[in-house]
């Protein structure tokens, strides 16, 4: 269920200004019925002054009339169309004035305990610029020489699960970035036992057999074996055989 814009003043204007019950009001605004008490009876919200719902068209004046008469009836929210979607709008993270001085200390810690960290899951955590990051990392932030290296969830900056759920992801970034690949990838990567026991084909292997061939019929004749090199046929046996050819 989306909540009423200013939902705490809300809520403060429909104590004050209402009979509906603080189950009710705190199912409106998106809070819990504990913290509704608190609001009336004066320990929460102490000087919000109260948003009218009816008046700044989030609430018809009828759905109040409804709860007051049924201590079980949900109020419904006006629909506005200008607010779709403004609950999944992300922003930085608001920090406090007197823990903005501490931020620098939290990104060198985050930097220097966690560098698989993006600047932008950094920006995210403590609540800051990607330039001041970049600073702290470069080294180049005009204080530098004196920020000490504090944890973020200890200065209450961040809570240790968003801390833990942002590193996880940035690990497992860092992994699927090392060992995914694709088909053709595998492919290409063959062992070196595959590689030597290929046979060679294509350009390579019609020019090796080009130079194998062309070393074959440049070499000379083979005279090795010394008794067929020696027992060649005299000249006087070849006039013999001339004359009997003659005769």
């Amino acid at each position: 269920m989306s909540k009423p814009l200013m939902a705490k003043a809300t809520a403060v204007w429909l104590v004050d200004n209402t009979t509906l019950t603080f189950r009710q009001v705190a199912e409106f605004c998106g809070m819990h019925e504990l913290e509704v008490q608190g609001i009336a009876d004066g320990d929460v919200a102490t000087g919000v002054k109260g948003f009218d719902p009816v008046g700044n068209n989030q609430l018809d004046a009828g759905e109040i009339e409804k709860g007051q008469k049924d201590p079980l009836y949900k109020l419904k929210l006006k629909f506005n169309a200008s607010a779709v979607g403004e609950e999944k709008r992300r922003g930085p993270r608001y920090t406090p004035l007197s823990k903005r001085q501490d931020r620098p200390a939290s990104i060198l810690w985050l930097v220097k305990f966690h560098p698989e960290l993006s600047d932008g899951a950094v920006g995210k955590l403590v609540g800051t610029t990607k330039p001041t990051i970049q600073a702290i990392r470069e080294r180049t932030h005009w204080n530098i020489n004196n920020i000490t290296p504090i944890d973020p969830v200890a200065l209450g900056l961040c809570k240790q699960s968003e801390l833990d759920t942002a590193v996880q992801a940035a690990a497992r970034k860092k992994a699927a970035e090392g060992s995914v690949m694709t088909d053709d990838e595998r492919r290409k990567l063959v062992s070196t036992e595959q590689s030597l026991g290929m046979e060679t084909d294509g350009k390579m292997a019609s020019g090796l057999e080009q130079f194998t061939r062309r070393e074959e019929e440049e070499k000379p004749a083979d005279f090795s074996d010394a008794d067929s090199f020696f027992n060649l046929p005299d000249a006087d046996d070849e006039d013999d055989e001339d004359d009997n050819l003659v005769r």
